[in-house]
Formats: structure tokens, C-alpha cells, sequence
């Protein structure tokens, strides 16, 4: 096995974990929206400015995020999954900003900032991403 076949490899794997990582965070998030819908409420409310959202809408919201998720874990179309996962947590973390100005209040809201970099380099090495539901490469 070459150098660049045993690299090609070793990305693959590591785009894996990070996709898996980002799928679990991504979709907890979209099942609080039919488990908690108040608190989704509260979340829109707060970090959006978007207020009075009902249950039924925020149902829907997850049930739109969670197909997106499960596209996005399953490597399909990833320009646009990747992308928009990306987006996502991008407008979810800069809604915080606030929050970071009083850091030792909300130190979890510091945890975006890594899961978002994870976003990125998923969508700038997505054509590294190898194992995905129909890849046709083998490593």
C-alpha cells in the first residue's frame, strides 16, 4: 500500500468520525424540536427573534432537519447536505454571539465553535469523504 493510498485511507476514516460526530449533535437537535417544542419556542425566540413558533411548525422544522441529517449521514448529495449542515450550525453559532461575550456564564455555547469547524472541513474535503451509502471507490 503507497504513502497516498494509506493517507486517502486515513482521511476517509477521519471524515467518517467527523460526519458521525456532527449527525449525532445535528439530530438530537432535531428530535428536541418534536420532543420539547417549547423549547425550541424559546430558542427561536431568543437567538432568532422569531417568536410565538407553534408546535406544529416546529415539527415540521425537525422533520425537515432530520431528512436532512439522515442525507448528510449518509454522505448523498454533499454539496448541498454538507452545505447546508454547515450553514446551519454556522447561523445557530453566530445567533449566539452574546453568549460568548459572557464566556464563564456560557462556556457550552464554546462547543459550537469546534463543531463548526468540523462542518467546514467536511464540506471543503467532501470529495475525500469516501464512505458513504454509495461510494464506488474502495480504499
Amino acid at each position: 500500500m503507497t504513502d497516498s493510498t494509506q493517507l486517502q485511507k486515513k482521511l476517509a476514516w477521519s471524515l467518517l468520525a467527523l460526519r458521525l460526530g456532527v449527525f449525532i449533535v445535528m439530530f438530537v437537535w432535531a428530535l428536541d424540536k418534536f420532543v420539547n417544542p417549547s423549547h425550541t419556542a424559546a430558542v427561536f425566540e431568543n437567538f432568532y427573534g422569531i417568536g410565538d413558533l407553534s408546535a406544529t411548525l416546529a415539527a415540521v422544522l425537525g422533520g425537515l432537519q432530520i431528512a436532512l441529517c439522515v442525507a448528510f449521514v449518509l454522505g448523498l448529495w454533499k454539496t448541498l447536505t454538507y452545505g447546508l449542515i454547515f450553514v446551519l450550525h454556522g447561523v445557530s453559532t453566530l445567533s449566539s454571539m452574546p453568549s460568548y461575550f459572557d464566556a464563564f456564564n456560557n462556556l457550552l455555547f464554546f462547543a459550537a465553535w469546534p463543531m463548526w469547524a468540523a462542518c467546514f472541513v467536511l464540506f471543503y474535503l467532501r470529495s475525500y469523504d469516501r464512505f458513504t451509502l454509495f461510494s464506488k471507490t474502495e480504499l
